[in-house]
């Protein structure tokens, strides 16, 4: 089964650019695992959110903050294949 990334950000806080390098970057390393990455522009100004199939899996709210892209890897990972090594991303 083949799953769904979703990032919704913040137009106004101009986090498109950091939205499309995230869905890049997940494209690149989950290619086999994703179906679709998209991104949604969001009403609520500061939202920064990044789901896996429904699941909020990063709340830049919540987090205060934006994670390194490392973590967020694994976070995926964690979400749709627990045992696939990211190899130096697990370090």
């Amino acid at each position: 089964m083949k799953h769904t990334l979703t990032i919704e950000y913040c137009p106004r806080c101009a986090w498109l650019l950091r939205a499309a390098w995230m869905a890049q970057e997940m494209l690149t390393t989950f290619q086999d695992e994703l179906k679709s990455v998209t991104l949604v522009p969001s009403e609520t100004g500061g939202t920064y959110q990044i789901r896996v199939d429904d699941v909020l899996i990063f709340d830049r709210k919540q987090e205060d903050g934006f994670p390194e892209i490392k973590i967020l890897k694994q976070r995926v990972r964690d979400q749709i294949n627990p045992q696939r090594s990211l190899g130096h991303a697990d370090r």
